[in-house]
């Protein structure tokens, strides 16, 4: 059963002038080989013009869904009216990607081969594929042109791949704390995080639900790994110190211990295991200039300018990979704005900082009108 997001959304969206829905595309080759039937579940907020010229595309990460904003929407605060992304001037669209579970097709859709959920069998999928069922979707609501591709993280990693994917239909983009190519050290925490759902008892190669079972504990360490990389040890430091929170006298439970644990039961209510196996190993697998003579060559076609935005306490995607796509960008002759947040939260800062996002991303939107 599809999973549902934090905030469930309805069609059309009140107060934000937009809707969600779901679009059957038909069959799709992924880059692996394999054909799904697709679908894309979509949220839009803002009016699209007659022209089909004012969409903004906002890309979510690894667990998100296509409910950018509104109530719990994860980048609520900078899309709505005379927001960062203004939805008076443009029409903002999240699609939820392929290989997830909120709606677009992943390993707890039907396979029309079986009639049966994928489960583990669904196949890879690739940031590519991702992007190339965006376009479809977008194409099919209208969009002939996009002001600006905008997102974190994986996110970031689709930004990249439209610029490399379609240079003719995106303007300008803004990759937030990613990387062109996922290197070792993010790789290193993806493959502990699914080491942690495989060696679950109640995994039965991916076909659990089958059996009855969920891998929860599976899918709750992998959480608690990665929130670990996602924030900072000065975050954790003034958060948690030492304090304790329950437990035993003789063995009290430190805060940040039941902050994890927490984070992870959060997950395991709201995610599908395969999904987060069948993604995290696309962005493993990501490089936006494999098969296209370098990430230079890739985003030569691309003439638009970029912002490109670190966070300055990023242990998972350190400003390092960020200066990376700038200099990839700048060889080109592309115009390319570099900021870093100032940030005590680590990677997240991106779900976080929302006043430091709009300092950089509005007058970045300005200068491109």
């Amino acid at each position: 059963m599809t999973k549902v997001p934090p905030a469930v959304t309805g069609s059309p969206l009140p107060g934000l002038d937009g809707e969600a829905g779901t679009l059957l595309l038909g069959d799709y080759t992924l880059d692996g080989g394999a054909t799904i039937r697709a679908e894309v579940a979509y949220e839009r907020y803002g009016r699209l013009s007659p022209a089909g010229d004012n969409a903004i595309v906002v890309c979510h990460a690894l667990t998100g869904s296509a409910h950018a904003a509104g109530e719990n929407g994860w980048w609520a605060p900078l899309i709505g009216p005379g927001s960062t992304f203004d939805t008076d001037r443009y029409a903002v669209y999240c699609a939820n990607i392929v290989g997830s579970c909120y709606g677009t097709t992943g390993p707890e859709s039907v396979d029309p081969a079986t009639g049966k959920p994928y489960a583990g069998t669904f196949p890879a999928v690739s940031v590519g594929d991702m992007v190339a069922l965006q376009r479809l979707a977008f194409a099919e609501l209208g969009v002939r042109s996009i002001v600006t591709a905008a997102g974190g993280s994986l996110g970031g990693m689709q930004v990249t791949e439209w610029a490399a994917q379609a240079p003719e239909l995106v303007r300008s983009i803004i990759p937030i704390a990613s990387v062109l190519a996922h290197e070792p050290w993010q790789i290193a925490f993806n493959e502990v995080a699914r080491q942690a759902i495989r060696n679950d008892v109640s995994f039965h190669n991916g076909d659990y639900a089958a059996h009855g079972t969920s891998p929860d504990a599976g899918l709750a360490l992998a959480r608690m790994i990665a929130m670990i990389s996602y924030r900072s040890a000065m975050s954790f430091d003034e958060r948690f110190g030492r304090a304790t929170q329950g437990g035993p006298p003789e063995r009290p439970v430190f805060a940040v211990e039941s902050y994890l644990r927490h984070q992870g039961e959060r997950l395991v209510e709201r995610f599908d295991a395969n999904a987060y196996l069948r993604i995290t190993d696309a962005m493993d697998r990501s490089d936006v200039g494999a098969g296209r003579g370098g990430a230079v060559a890739a985003l030569a076609p691309f003439r638009g300018p970029g912002l490109v935005i670190a966070i300055d306490t990023d242990a998972l995607y350190p400003p390092s990979g960020q200066v990376a796509i700038v200099e990839a960008l700048r060889a080109n002759g592309n115009r390319v704005e570099y900021t870093e947040l100032a940030a005590l939260d680590g990677h997240d800062a991106f779900l976080i900082e929302w006043g430091q996002l709009d300092a950089a991303i509005r007058p970045f939107l300005a200068s491109i009108e």
